[in-house]
């Protein structure tokens, strides 16, 4: 250990350099990813019911088109189970490019894909395997992305660095909105018939430039000691399982933060938009842009807080201040008022989901020793992440008659928040931890146990006079 320790705070050029390579490489491939998400959830809501579906009952095909949405978070389990798995076996950056070419191959297919006027039953069904692919790819993105930036990150700023996954997720759902905005002006007919493609055309030229970027970052170096010392497990999720569940289940939890995302993205524009509310669409796309625009600035602020309070107050303070914006965020759409929706979704999605989209990325990784980082970090994330793959889908189960049928889909998301953050106080905190020491402590004393912070603090001390890497 006082090998790795030394090599790793050597202060070379390189050192120095490869923190913000690696941040850059997170963002390009998460700007993808959730460029990705959004013209898929945009198009799920507004367009695929009409596009993929018999018309024979609008609201069916409404609840079908949303629920293929949710068929990717199904991949994603296994996305996450067996990228992650080469990614603690043969190294971060190359399964890294690989979930690249499945997502953006995937993506630019469904922009090819013929509709069910045209083929049937057969349209929904290419469209659900593209849609399994592109999870699959997710399954392991954000995973390895974060964990690619917290090895090469110092250590007293892995928040700030590891972050930057989720400022390329605002970037992607910007670049997406700003591309899907033009083309949901366009005219019913011509919406339906080319328009929608447009934007999964366009992921091709994100794709590229994400694959220049991650093409020439070097593997971290705590997996490249590993691999010098023969100490890459060979069947990483076993291990996982069998020395960290408790940080798994843990992370499982915590990850039901992001039904919060997709019932403000997904729900809240098909929502909002319907014949009951009838809010103009690019008013609605506007709001999802002004908002998740300014997380690129708030995340990174808030990631950088977390680095020097700590990881656990964030957290707690953006779950349940999530949880109570979005009660206001859905009262403004009822009332039908553009300054009160732009208000509500500020607080909800800019400031305190911004606490949590910022943080998830070190967090989660920090629990999960090097051998098994990939695997359980991806494993607990997706499994968590499930359920908010259906939550547009629940919402709509749960809608209600009258201007307050929004509140149980508010109460769904607030439930969802409170277990995450009952989660995060099991949690030990790790914002101190030497990138080394992450996870070693949890094989061996319980995380939740108050004997756990003694053993960290007693291993700070042991590295006293070391500055963090």
């Amino acid at each position: 250990m006082s090998r790795t320790i030394e090599t790793h705070l050597s202060d070379t050029p390189t050192s120095e350099r490869m923190p913000r390579k690696a941040a850059a490489a997170a963002f390009v491939g998460s700007a993808l990813e959730y460029y990705d998400f959004f013209i898929y959830g945009a198009a799920a809501a507004l367009v695929f019911s009409h596009v993929f579906f018999s018309a024979d009952d609008p609201a069916v095909a409404t609840i079908a088109s949303l629920a293929t949405f949710g068929v990717g978070y199904v991949a994603r389990p296994f996305g996450g189970l067996i990228l992650g798995h080469f990614g603690d076996r043969i190294g971060r950056k190359r399964v890294l490019i690989l979930t690249l070419v499945i997502m953006g191959v995937a993506s630019l297919a469904i922009g090819f894909l013929p509709t069910y006027d045209q083929i049937g039953l057969w349209a929904p069904a290419l469209l659900v395997l593209c849609r399994l692919a592109q999870g699959f790819s997710a399954g392991g993105e954000a995973a390895g992305a974060s964990t690619l930036a917290i090895e090469h990150a110092p250590a007293h700023r892995r928040a700030f660095f590891s972050g930057f996954t989720m400022t390329g997720y605002a970037a992607g759902m910007v670049l997406a909105t700003i591309v899907f905005i033009p083309i949901a002006a366009l005219p019913e007919a011509d919406l339906l018939s080319w328009g929608w493609r447009v934007p999964f055309w366009f992921s091709a030229v994100v794709l590229v430039a994400a694959y220049i970027v991650r093409s020439r970052l070097d593997e971290t170096p705590v997996f490249e000691d590993a691999k010098s010392a023969d100490a890459v497990e060979k069947f990483p999720a076993a291990q996982v399982f069998r020395h960290q569940w408790r940080d798994v289940i843990r992370v499982v939890f915590m990850a039901l933060f992001a039904v919060t995302q997709t019932v403000f993205t997904v729900f809240g524009l098909a929502y909002a938009t319907s014949e009951a509310v009838g809010i103009d669409r690019t008013t609605m796309l506007w709001v999802a842009t002004v908002s998740i625009a300014g997380s690129m600035v708030t995340i990174p602020l808030l990631s950088t807080l977390s680095d020097r309070i700590g990881r656990k107050p964030v957290w707690i303070t953006g779950t349940l201040g999530s949880a109570a914006t979005i009660f206001l965020y859905f009262w403004a759409i009822s009332t039908g008022s553009v300054p009160l929706i732009f208000l509500g979704a500020f607080l909800n999605m800019t400031c305190f989901y911004s606490m949590l989209n910022g943080l998830w990325p070190a967090f989660f990784s920090e629990m999960f020793a090097a051998p098994v980082r990939y695997s359980g970090f991806a494993i607990g994330t997706q499994l968590g992440f499930l359920l908010a793959g259906f939550a547009p889908s629940i919402g709509f189960a749960l809608l209600g008659e009258g201007i307050n049928g929004w509140v149980p889909v508010a109460v769904f998301t607030t439930a969802c928040l409170v277990l995450s953050a009952i989660a995060a106080a099991t949690a030990r905190e790790t914002y101190r931890v030497p990138t080394e020491l992450l996870g070693a402590i949890a094989l061996r004393v319980d995380p939740a146990s108050p004997s756990a912070d003694s053993a960290i603090n007693a291993r700070e001390t042991t590295l006293e006079g070391a500055s963090p890497r």
